[in-house]
């Protein structure tokens, strides 16, 4: 590398709750970056010693009070992410179709409210980055990468959305009932 410093970014997670067609957001509120803008519930990693399903599942209890066990996350969507400032992040997008408890605003300094919506008629102030996971998670995509450039807003705006969706490839030939799984399939961590 020659003396370069290696280029790291922040790790995210977001979660999509879905109940029928409908995933919960809210709004966010306070001195965070974008409030008043819809999001999914959200965070960050902890540290090294915490895995994205975990952050994934601590942030839901955090920010909404549900409870999720681990075995109901499905890995949904990933974006690399360039704000309009110029920095970067990556954020993996979980779906989750059942949990335990009813979800609700549990800290009100960063979040004033929380409501089901429709997953083709999300809010109009929705963050632009949330958005974009959101629409290659519809449009049944895996990774993706969404650029903003300097002056973008911060909250979608159709004529400012650069999505970029990176096509993905099956490495396997279809499976016959009769072969053994693969070994990926039948690992489980001790």
């Amino acid at each position: 590398m020659s003396g370069r410093q290696r280029h790291t970014v922040p790790v995210d997670v977001h979660l999509i709750l879905r109940r029928g067609n409908e995933v919960l957001v809210s709004r966010r509120a306070g001195a965070v970056y974008a409030a008043g803008l819809w999001h999914l519930p959200s965070g960050h990693l902890d540290g090294p010693h915490e895995d994205v399903v975990d952050a994934l599942i601590r942030e839901a209890r955090e920010e909404t009070g549900v409870v999720i066990d681990r075995a109901d996350v499905r890995a949904a969507v990933t974006v690399h992410h360039r704000a309009p400032g110029g920095s970067a992040r990556v954020g993996f997008f979980f779906e989750v179709r059942r949990w335990a408890g009813e979800p609700r605003v549990m800290e009100p300094d960063v979040c004033d409210a929380m409501i089901w919506v429709p997953l083709d008629a999300l809010p109009a102030a929705t963050v632009a980055y949330c958005r974009a996971g959101l629409d290659a998670y519809r449009a049944g995509e895996h990774l993706a990468v969404h650029l903003q450039r300097p002056g973008d807003p911060i909250a979608h705006d159709p004529a400012a959305d650069r999505l970029l969706v990176v096509p993905g490839v099956n490495p396997l030939p279809a499976q016959r009932s009769s072969d053994p799984p693969h070994p990926l399939e039948t690992h489980r961590e001790q």
